[in-house]
């Protein structure tokens, strides 16, 4: 694969970004999540969302491909659940991959940026959530050195929906190339 260019995300970037959010939601969790929320995603309301990120100090990093977008993820340099997870500093709350692209170490490539990123600002320990029945990703954040340290559950409309928590501690993780 060619050299991936991983970088911040600029407003431009925005729309992409909500393609891709959308298009990972509709390929990774058909069968999990009700087939008529995710059929119903509305990208407006998805570019709102990740315009309202930026402005509200949530980063946001592209994969970028021969000068498209194929993956970003979403990070906060903080923790916005200190009552659950008081241990936690800072915590990634997405990231997706094109589905074309998937298990081609892009992902893998994000996180280590990040990682990297919130290592220098002297964070110790992240958080990320993952769907319960989302056993490919599960797998993935395992294999990068998270540790499952809590379930939970999160609503979309009446529906409950399982949550697994990872914690990795960012001072002992060792990501390889």
């Amino acid at each position: 694969m060619q050299d991936i260019i991983i970088r911040n995300a600029t407003i431009e970037d925005i729309e992409k970004i909500a393609d891709i959010k959308i298009e990972g939601w509709q390929t990774a969790y058909r069968g999990i999540i009700d087939d008529d929320f995710l059929d119903n995603m509305n990208i407006e309301k998805e570019i709102e969302k990740r315009r309202n990120n930026i402005d509200n100090g949530v980063n946001i990093i592209v994969a970028e491909l021969d000068k498209n977008i194929v993956g970003f993820c979403l990070y906060r340099n903080y923790n916005k659940d200190t009552e659950k997870y008081p241990e936690a500093d800072c915590e990634i709350s997405s990231l997706y991959i094109t589905s074309k692209l998937r298990r081609n170490g892009i992902g893998r490539k994000l996180m280590q940026y990040v990682i990297e990123l919130l290592r220098k600002e002297d964070k110790k320990q992240m958080i990320l959530g993952c769907l319960k029945e989302n056993y490919p990703s599960r797998a993935f954040y395992e294999k990068m050195g998270g540790k499952v340290i809590s379930y939970d559950k999160f609503k979309i409309g009446n529906k409950e929906y399982g949550l697994v928590i990872y914690e990795y501690n960012l001072k002992k993780i060792k990501i390889e190339e």
